[in-house]
């Protein structure tokens, strides 16, 4: 509890001010609770018992005055108390929910500056799950435990006061009731926090669960597998709330005891507090308020038991929101700005080895050159480390060993943001985001102007297509571009890349979803694109390697052949054989190794 204390203060320290604010509301709130009984006391004192008024107050009241007086008393100090909650609530509630905003931005934000290898490992569910769910249980630390303990506490001073006031011996006897509550308490803490740990991490595993079954619908329905789906949910799903039904009874176990060993104490001070009335010590007035503050007086102290237990829940969630952000960068960004022109383009690999899983090398000892504005085609088998190799340019991720360089600068020297700049990438599979056609082309360059993006488009051989649709570069996208063709998504991301503008452009299969005629007229507006840049094509179909300046041949992880078109082919290596293998079936065969 105190480390995670320590944790979320200065995401309560930046907004002090308010804090401030929300703490003198609650010591007005204080005063106007110990307030609530006293014209009850008046009335029954000073009206009908004729004792003189307290506090040192005029005498030569009349009853009547007195009563109408008490009564005024008594409706401003509910409707104040009234005021107060409202205003109180609003202060609380506003502070819990920045401070959630606050820790949804720094989780939201080093989420997207892990690597791809945290990701890779990662639940996308889990992790959806903490930045919407576990984020909330800051505001519930803050709302329901921080405020309404100090709340307590602060009533609770005021009260032991004044009943110290009225009869010392029956507070001590109030109070003696508390190191059977701590006892209670702490006996039932340990398993609220394991069971609240347990609950959070089950329904973790449901917004999993969904998140994977719903990205694979298509998938699941082609397979008729949605019965399985099905049944496996609901098997999670009742997990999950037994979780938080064990949760909720260990909750309301430690309630009922709380209110049982309260009973007993005030079944006591009540007894003790009758007797002195008979013997004439304490008056009924007396009698009255001090039952009436006794009752005030368990109250904070069962909501202080209470939020103890409220907290130890919420803490689960908050430390599974520190797990993440505890979770170190393992890319160090580096300090190097590229000038304002840009990169020349020059790449090098020098001796790059990479592994995603220790002792299970992906890339060996590859080393490769290229030099500003060649076209590089890399090729390979399914699986000979092609995407891997080019996704250590824009550091996705770094070398096991070796380095690659950018202008003879180790990559790992650049700025992240400075290096990624320089890099305009066609992914697959194509990627396309739920808004306009025009935003999803202008998705590298938010401020580019429509012309630039309407000849991007052209470019990219998509622009007719767009130009039939009713609203045109302002028709919005379905859901993971399910609206789209697989062929529109991909001919999509080539112009958000020409559109990119950047000095060095990698292209991962990118014509695999065209058919010939699309391909043939999509390769006359990549040559223009290409032109200058260097640029790297992962390329199954040989159509898109032909004119490639320099074809680097993968095998198993490293570089078995490297040349031009020609020279390859007759050295009549591995990739002839390929060739060969792809000529002499139809066209659009996935390159397979002999």
């Amino acid at each position: 509890m105190s480390r995670v204390a320590r944790r979320v203060l200065p995401y309560l320290r930046a907004h002090r001010g308010a804090l401030l604010w929300a703490l003198v509301q609650v010591l007005l709130l204080g005063v106007c609770e110990l307030l609530k009984p006293w014209p009850l006391k008046v009335i029954i004192d000073s009206v009908l018992g004729g004792h003189p008024l307290p506090w040192g107050l005029a005498a030569g009241w009349s009853p009547s005055s007195v009563l109408v007086a008490a009564c005024a008393a008594l409706v401003l100090v509910y409707a104040l108390l009234a005021a107060l909650t409202v205003l109180n609530n609003y202060t609380t509630i506003g502070i819990g929910q920045r401070m959630v905003n606050d820790l949804r931005g720094s989780l939201y934000g080093h989420l997207h500056r892990l690597s791809l290898a945290f990701h890779s490992r990662a639940a996308a569910g889990d992790l959806l799950y903490r930045v919407t769910a576990d984020t909330l249980a800051l505001q519930t630390l803050t709302m329901n435990c921080f405020f309404p303990a100090v709340s307590a506490l602060v009533f609770l001073v005021g009260m032991s006061v004044i009943m110290f006031r009225l009869d010392a011996g029956l507070t001590l006897l109030a109070l003696a009731v508390c190191p059977a509550l701590f006892l209670a308490i702490a006996r039932l803490n340990g398993r609220i926090m394991r069971a609240a740990g347990h609950m959070r991490a089950s329904e973790s595993q449901v917004y999993a669960h969904v998140q994977r079954s719903m990205s694979a619908v298509r998938v699941i329905q082609a397979f008729t597998r949605e019965d399985d789906e099905h049944r496996r949910f609901m098997a999670l799903s009742g997990q999950s709330l037994a979780a938080g039904l064990r949760l909720y009874m260990l909750q309301t176990l430690s309630s009922g005891v709380v209110s049982v060993v309260i009973a007993c104490g005030t079944a006591a001070l009540v007894w003790v507090g009758a007797r002195h009335v008979l013997d004439g010590t304490l008056s009924v007035g007396s009698l009255v308020i001090f039952v009436s503050y006794l009752a005030s007086l368990y109250a904070p102290i069962n909501s202080m038991f209470q939020t103890y237990g409220l907290a130890q829940s919420s803490v689960v969630g908050v430390q599974r929101v520190f797990e993440v952000l505890d979770v170190e960068r393992d890319l160090v960004d580096g300090r190097r700005e590229f000038p304002a022109g840009g990169a020349r383009g020059e790449v090098v690999y020098e001796d790059v080895s990479f592994e995603y899983t220790a002792g299970r090398p992906v890339l060996q000892a590859v080393t490769l050159r290229v030099a500003p504005g060649q076209k590089v085609a890399v090729v390979g088998a399914t699986g000979a480390g092609k995407s891997t190799l080019l996704s250590l340019l824009p550091r996705f991720y770094d070398p096991t060993a070796g380095r690659v360089l950018v202008d003879s600068i180790d990559v790992r020297d650049y700025r992240m943001a400075s290096l990624r700049r320089q890099i305009a990438i066609v992914p697959q599979p194509a990627l396309v985001f739920p808004t306009t056609l025009a935003e999803n082309i202008a998705f590298g360059r938010p401020g580019a102007r429509r012309e630039e993006i309407v000849e991007a488009a052209r470019l990219a051989r998509i622009d007719a297509m767009i130009a039939g649709l009713p609203a045109g570069y302002e028709t919005v996208v379905g859901e993971q571009g399910v609206t789209l063709s697989e062929g529109e998504k991909q001919r999509l991301t080539i112009a958000r890349a020409i559109l990119r503008d950047s000095p060095i452009l990698i292209l991962d299969e990118p014509t695999s979803s065209l058919d010939s005629e699309t391909e043939a007229l999509l390769m006359q507006g990549l040559e223009r694109l290409t032109a200058g840049r260097t640029t790297f094509i992962i390329a199954h179909r040989l159509s898109t390697v032909r004119k490639a300046d320099l074809i680097v041949v993968l095998r198993q992880g490293q570089i078995v052949e490297q040349g031009a078109f020609d020279d390859l082919i007759a050295q009549g290596g591995m990739f002839a054989s390929l060739y060969r293998l792809q000529t002499g079936s139809r066209s659009g065969v996935t390159l397979r190794a002999p």
